[in-house]
C-alpha cells in the first residue's frame, strides 16, 4: 500500500489561514479519495508560511471492482417501456437477465463497474481540491484563471511504495507536478528533490525549515522563557500571539530587546498590547509586575547575531510607544480638567444601536437600572449609578479609540485618576465581565450590579426591536449575555425576580417611559375625568349660571383632555400587555440558557422542565436550589422509589378522572378508611404537609424534599394493600381523593409529571 506525500509551495500564506488551511486539505483530499473507494490508514497535515503539506500513509493502491444491478421493467412489460429500458442501459436484450421475487418476473442489468489506479484518482482528487479550496480570501497572478491565496509556485504529489517514488500525473494551469521543493527563502534557498515524507521532512530541516507548526512554537516559547529566566523576569503567557508568530517564521530565531525608559511608565496592558498588535512582540516583565522588556522572533539567523534586526525593530517600537504616550497623557489632560463625566458626556453622538439610540442613552438606563438592582447584590445604590455614567467613558479616549480590545482596562486607569472610588473604578473593566462561560465572574457587589444591568440593557432592548438569535446566528452575542446574566445571579446568590425587570425595561426601550409612569398617567386621567364630571353637574344645577361661558370653555378643554388622555393611555396600555409578551418570551430564552448552564453541571433535563413548570420560575438562584435538591433527592433510593409510587398514583387518578367525567379534589376523609395502611398514609400526608408548606416558605428546598421522602414507605405500602377501584363507591371516591392529596403534596415541591421513568 503506497504513502503519499503532496505539498502546496507558495508565496507566503497569512498567519491566520495557516492551520485552518492545513486541516481543510486534509479533509477534502481523504474526503475525496475515500470516496472513490479508495482507503487509508493515517494523515497528517502540516503548514509552513509558504506551503501547505500532507503525508498519507496506507493508500489503497487500486479502487475496488463495484458491480451494479439495475432493475427493468417486468417481463411481459410493453415493448415500449423495454425499448427504453435498453436505451438507457445501452445493452441489448441478449444481455438482460430474468429474475423473480413474489412479485413476478423482471429484466435486470448487471454492470461492472473496474477499479482504478489510485494514482489517477489521487490526480482527479488533488486538482478539484485546489482549484475549489476554501480559502477565505484569494487572488488570481498572471494570465491562469487558478486561484490560491497567494502565487502558487509549486506542487509536490509523490506515491511511494517499496518499489521507489512515483510522481502522480498533474497540470495546473501550467503548474506541473513534481518531486522539487526548496527551503529556506534566505538561508536555503536553492531546489532540492525528495523521495518520501521522512526524507522531506529531514531535507527541510537540513535547509532550515521546521515543517511542524506546534514544533515551532515550543522551539519559540522554550527559548523565550529560558532568555526571560536568565535576566530574572517572567513572559507574559500568550497562547495566540504564540501561534500567530509561530505562523510568521519557519526558522524561528529569538531576539530580546529593550524599551525606552521613557515609557516604562505607561500601564503595563498598554506596553503589551501595543507591543502585541503592531509589532508581535512577547513582554517580559519584572517582579513588580511592569514591563521591562520585549522578544522578538525573527525568520532567519544573522552574521551580527540579529544586532541590525533589533535596531530597526526598537526605532518602530519607540515610534509606536510614543503615539501610546500621546494617548495616555491627552487622555489623562481630559479626565483632570473634565472629569470621567465630562469625557462620557461625547457618548450622546455615538450610536449604539439605530433603533435603541445613542450610547449615553444607553447608559441612563443602565445607571437606572443598576440602582433597582444594588440592593438585591448588596451593592451602594448611590455607587451603582456612578459607575454604570462613567463605565464606558473610555469609549471616547484616545487610547481606547487606537486599541478597542483595552476598553474597560483603560476606564480603571481614568477613573482612578478622576478620584473615584475603588468600586467605581473596578466596575469599568469588570462590567464587561463575563465574556464567556469560563471567564471570572465580578465579586464585587457594586461590579455586580453595573454587569446585570448592562446585560439585562442589552437583551431587552434588542428582544423589543425584534432582533433575536435565530438558529447559529447571534450577531449581538446575546446568548452570552443571556449566561453572563445567569452566571453573575448564581454566583452571587442573588434574588432577582427577572419577570418584572425585564418587562419593565422592554416597554422603557419601545416606548420611552416606565411603567411607574403609566399609573401616574392613570391617575391623572382619573383626576381630569373628576373635574369633567364636576364641572357637568354644577353647570346642570345651575351653579354657574353667572359665568356660563367660562363653563362651557372649561368643559371642552376637559373634555378635549379626556379623548387625548383616553388615546394616548390605550396606546400606552398596548404597549403594556405588548412588553409583557416579550417579557415572557425572554424569560424562555433565559430558561433554555440555563438548561444548558446546569446541564454541564450535571443536572438532568426532566428535572430542570419539573422545577420550571412551578411559581417563582424567574428567580433564577431560586430556581436553581430547587433543581439542585430535587436532582440530590432522585439519586436516592428514597427519592427514585417515591416517584414512582407517584407516578402511579397519578395515573390512576387521572385515569378515574377521565372516565368519570369529574375532579376528585374534595377532600378525602380519614374517618372512611378501611385498612392500617390508608389510615398510616393518611397521617403521613397530614405530617408531610405540615413540614414541607413552611419549608418551601422558608425556601428549604432539601428540608421539603426530606418530609417528602418520608412519604415513600406509606404510599408503597398503600398500593400494597389497597385496592382503590372497589364496589364500594364511597370508599373509592375517597381514595380517589386520597390519591389526589399525594399528588398535591408532592406537587407542592416540584411538578414530578415531568420527570423520565
Amino acid at each position: 500500500m503506497p504513502d503519499v506525500l503532496i505539498e502546496l509551495f507558495s508565496e507566503e500564506i497569512p498567519a491566520r489561514m495557516q492551520t485552518r488551511a492545513a486541516e481543510d486539505l486534509r479533509k477534502l483530499v481523504t474526503d475525496g479519495l475515500v470516496e472513490a473507494g479508495l482507503s487509508y490508514a493515517h494523515a497528517r497535515a502540516f503548514s509552513t508560511p509558504r506551503r501547505l503539506v500532507l503525508a498519507l500513509e496506507g493508500l489503497s493502491a487500486e479502487s475496488p471492482t463495484l458491480r451494479e444491478d439495475r432493475k427493468g421493467p417486468k417481463v411481459g412489460a410493453p415493448q415500449q417501456a423495454l425499448d427504453g429500458f435498453l436505451r438507457s442501459t445501452g445493452l441489448t436484450m441478449e444481455q438482460l437477465h430474468v429474475h423473480e421475487d413474489k412479485k413476478g418476473a423482471f429484466y435486470v442489468a448487471h454492470f461492472q463497474k473496474p477499479g482504478r489506479p489510485a494514482a489517477a484518482i489521487l490526480a482527479e482528487v488533488l486538482e478539484k481540491t485546489i482549484r475549489s479550496f476554501p480559502w477565505p480570501k484569494s487572488m488570481r497572478w498572471g494570465s491562469g484563471a487558478l486561484r490560491w491565496v497567494r502565487p502558487l509556485h509549486s506542487i509536490i504529489a509523490l506515491m511511494v511504495t517499496e518499489a521507489g517514488a512515483e510522481v502522480v500525473p498533474l497540470d495546473i494551469d501550467g503548474i506541473t507536478a513534481g518531486n522539487t521543493t526548496r527551503g529556506h527563502r534566505f538561508m536555503a534557498p536553492g531546489a532540492f528533490t525528495v523521495s518520501s515524507f521522512e526524507d522531506y521532512a529531514a531535507k527541510l530541516k537540513r535547509a532550515f525549515v521546521v515543517l511542524d507548526a506546534a514544533e515551532r512554537a515550543d522551539m519559540i516559547e522554550h527559548e523565550v522563557k529560558n532568555r526571560a529566566f536568565a535576566l530574572g523576569l517572567e513572559p507574559i503567557e500568550d497562547k495566540g500571539l504564540l501561534a500567530e508568530v509561530a505562523g510568521l517564521v519557519e526558522w524561528p530565531v529569538v531576539l530580546m530587546g529593550e524599551i525606552g525608559a521613557e515609557f516604562l511608565d505607561l500601564p503595563p496592558e498598554v506596553l503589551q498590547t501595543s507591543m502585541r498588535e503592531h509589532q508581535k512582540f512577547f513582554s517580559l516583565k519584572d517582579a513588580s509586575g511592569r514591563i521591562v522588556r520585549f522578544v522578538t522572533v525573527a525568520n532567519r539567523e544573522t552574521a551580527d547575531n540579529g544586532a541590525t534586526i533589533l535596531k530597526g525593530n526598537q526605532k518602530v517600537l519607540t515610534a509606536r510607544l510614543s503615539d501610546a504616550k500621546f494617548f495616555w497623557e491627552n487622555d489623562l489632560r481630559v479626565v483632570r480638567n473634565e472629569g470621567l463625566t465630562g469625557m462620557a458626556e461625547g457618548l450622546a453622538n455615538v450610536t449604539f444601536h439605530n433603533k435603541l439610540g445613542s450610547q449615553k442613552a444607553r447608559i441612563d438606563r443602565i445607571a437606572a437600572l443598576a440602582r433597582e438592582i444594588a440592593p438585591l447584590v448588596g451593592a451602594s445604590p448611590d455607587l451603582a449609578e456612578e459607575a454604570a455614567r462613567v463605565a464606558k467613558a473610555d469609549l471616547r479616549s484616545s487610547m481606547v479609540g487606537e486599541f478597542p480590545e483595552l476598553q474597560g482596562t483603560m476606564g480603571v486607569y481614568y477613573a482612578k485618576a478622576a478620584g473615584l472610588p475603588e468600586a467605581v473604578a473596578n466596575a469599568c473593566k469588570a462590567h464587561y465581565q463575563p465574556l464567556g462561560p469560563s471567564d471570572e465572574v465580578p465579586s464585587e457587589p457594586v461590579s455586580v450590579a453595573v454587569a446585570l444591568a448592562d446585560k439585562i440593557d442589552t437583551l431587552t432592548g434588542f428582544w423589543a426591536i425584534d432582533e433575536k438569535p435565530t438558529g447559529s446566528k447571534d450577531p449581538f452575542a446575546l446568548r452570552r449575555a443571556a449566561l453572563g446574566v445567569i452566571r453573575l445571579v448564581l454566583e452571587r446568590d442573588a434574588s432577582l425576580p427577572l419577570t418584572s425587570n425585564l418587562a419593565n425595561h422592554i416597554f422603557l426601550h419601545r416606548t420611552g417611559q416606565t411603567l411607574a409612569s403609566i399609573e401616574a398617567m392613570q391617575a391623572e386621567y382619573d383626576r381630569v375625568l373628576s373635574d369633567s364630571n364636576r364641572i357637568h353637574a354644577e353647570a346642570e344645577r345651575g351653579l354657574v349660571e353667572q359665568f356660563p361661558a367660562a363653563a362651557e370653555a372649561a368643559m371642552v378643554a376637559k373634555k378635549g383632555d379626556l379623548v387625548r388622555m383616553k388615546d394616548h393611555n390605550d396606546l400606552l396600555l398596548a404597549e403594556v400587555s405588548e412588553a409583557v409578551v416579550r417579557a415572557a418570551d425572554l424569560l424562555a430564552f433565559f430558561h433554555d440558557r440555563l438548561k444548558v448552564f446546569l446541564k454541564d453541571q450535571g443536572i438532568r433535563h426532566d428535572v430542570i422542565d419539573a422545577c420550571l413548570a412551578m411559581p417563582g420560575n424567574d428567580d433564577l438562584t431560586l430556581l436553581v436550589k430547587r433543581a439542585e435538591a430535587l436532582s440530590a433527592f432522585l439519586k436516592t433510593d428514597d427519592g427514585e422509589n417515591l416517584l414512582q409510587g407517584f407516578k402511579r398514583a397519578n395515573n390512576i387518578l387521572t385515569q378515574a378522572e377521565a372516565k368519570d367525567g369529574v375532579e376528585y379534589s374534595f377532600g378525602a376523609e380519614a374517618k372512611f378508611a378501611e385498612t392500617d395502611e390508608e389510615r398510616a398514609l393518611f397521617a403521613a400526608l397530614d405530617q408531610a404537609e405540615a413540614q414541607i408548606a413552611p419549608a418551601m416558605a422558608a425556601e428549604d428546598f432539601a428540608a421539603a424534599m426530606s418530609a417528602m421522602a418520608a412519604l415513600r414507605a406509606p404510599i408503597d405500602a398503600f398500593f400494597t394493600a389497597v385496592q382503590i377501584n372497589t364496589d364500594n363507591q364511597i370508599v373509592r371516591r375517597n381514595r380517589l381523593n386520597l390519591l389526589h392529596r399525594i399528588r398535591t403534596t408532592c406537587a407542592g415541591v416540584a411538578d414530578l409529571t415531568k420527570l423520565e421513568g
